[in-house]
């Protein structure tokens, strides 16, 4: 009868963090909410084209969950090269095949929606990593080749990715890369140097493609040229200055009827100011950066626990979603340069809001696993 109340105690009724799980599905109503604001304007003749699409990719999207939170964490390691190898070919499928969009060959066409193997290439990558400090714990922390070999991964799907050309990933790839070997303890001398070599290689990607270069002296001026190449960041500036402390109001935004390109996908944050305004920003952020927070908090749990795969995963995860929301946020308000990277569950894009999606439940099954660990160990010290 005692061990039945103890159960009961650590076990508790929703056993997983029900907060992450309430965070994330707001989110993602709010996501079709702005979408469906951010693109009515994009289509006379059909105004909730993209709402009828981003719900299709929601449904999948929470498919995929539920099927995720009954895999167990230790399958994706033991999948994880599968995974990675996976990725790889289809990133190179991509160049192949792959439809263009906006010069940019990243997706290939599945009917439903475009999907992007960069977004897979990401989990793909992280899961990979969170592997191999498991078993090369030790050869990271003491030796150079266990930090240089992760990042020979990393340059591969570098490679790939620029070739579409996507710097965007390349640089979540990379600082959530360097994040995780950092908590896994690699040195010093090896975490600067492997940082300075990563700066001097975007430097030198920049200031050899010219439309890269072009796009980092608009970021330093965009008023220099507000109707050609600084246009799309002065529009940006202005959907955010109009929106002041309480927004216009929900759907009245003036920028995305035509003034604003990509506003439902990498710009959505400018519509989401202007018509929510600094309050609806300011709660938008809180709930992006506290799943940031739960995530990281799980990962932290797990290695303390003893489950380093599934702590590794999750603190990746964390990196990756709160780097993420850093740059689209850093982009759409001028403060750093434009790069291609949604709006983790609110910006369009299927792909994005899929993988994310299984990231989440990866998290919620973590979480999962965790209280049941410690209800188990919580038993054997009563025993």
């Amino acid at each position: 009868m005692k061990l039945f109340y103890i159960n009961k105690q650590v076990n508790p009724q929703i056993p997983f963090d029900n907060q992450l799980l309430w965070t994330v599905i707001g989110l993602m109503i709010f996501g079709v909410i702005m979408v469906t604001s951010a693109s009515m304007s994009l289509s006379e003749s059909h105004p909730f084209y993209y709402t009828q699409r981003e719900l299709i990719q929601l449904g999948l999207s929470l498919f995929l969950m539920l099927i995720t939170l009954y895999v167990p964490v230790k399958y994706w390691q033991q999948c994880s090269s599968i995974l990675l190898i996976s990725a790889i070919i289809m990133l190179a499928v991509v160049l192949l095949i792959g439809s263009s969009i906006n010069g940019a060959s990243r997706w290939i066409p599945l009917g439903v929606f475009n999907f992007q193997p960069a977004e897979l290439a990401k989990l793909a990558l992280f899961t990979f990593l969170a592997s191999y400090l498991v078993r090369k714990s030790d050869e990271v922390q003491n030796g150079f080749w266990g930090f240089f070999k992760p990042m020979a991964i990393m340059a591969i799907l570098s490679i790939l990715l620029l070739l579409q050309p996507d710097l965007g990933t390349v640089i979540v790839l990379f600082i959530v890369t360097i994040g995780i070997l950092f908590i896994a303890g690699a040195r010093m001398w090896q975490f600067i140097a492997i940082l300075l070599v990563g700066v001097t290689v975007v430097t030198s990607l920049i200031l050899f493609e010219s439309y890269r270069l072009t796009r980092l002296l608009t970021f330093l001026d965009p008023w220099k040229d507000p109707t050609g190449s600084g246009y799309q960041l002065t529009t940006s500036l202005m959907a955010i200055g109009n929106g002041g402390l309480f927004g216009q109001g929900l759907g009245n935004s003036v920028r995305k009827l035509g003034y604003l390109p990509e506003s439902h996908t990498d710009f959505i944050f400018a519509i989401i100011s202007e018509e929510l305004g600094f309050v609806g920003v300011t709660a938008v952020l809180f709930l992006l950066f506290f799943l940031t927070f739960k995530a990281l908090a799980i990962g932290y749990r797990a290695l303390n626990l003893g489950m380093q795969f599934a702590g590794y995963l999750a603190c990746e995860i964390g990196i990756w979603f709160g780097f993420q929301t850093f740059v689209n946020v850093g982009v759409t308000s001028g403060m750093l340069p434009t790069k291609g990277l949604t709006l983790p569950f609110i910006s369009y894009g299927g792909s994005s809001l899929i993988v994310m999606s299984v990231a989440v439940a990866i998290l919620l099954r973590t979480d999962y696993e965790f209280r049941q660990e410690q209800a188990q160990a919580r038993i054997r010290s009563i025993r």
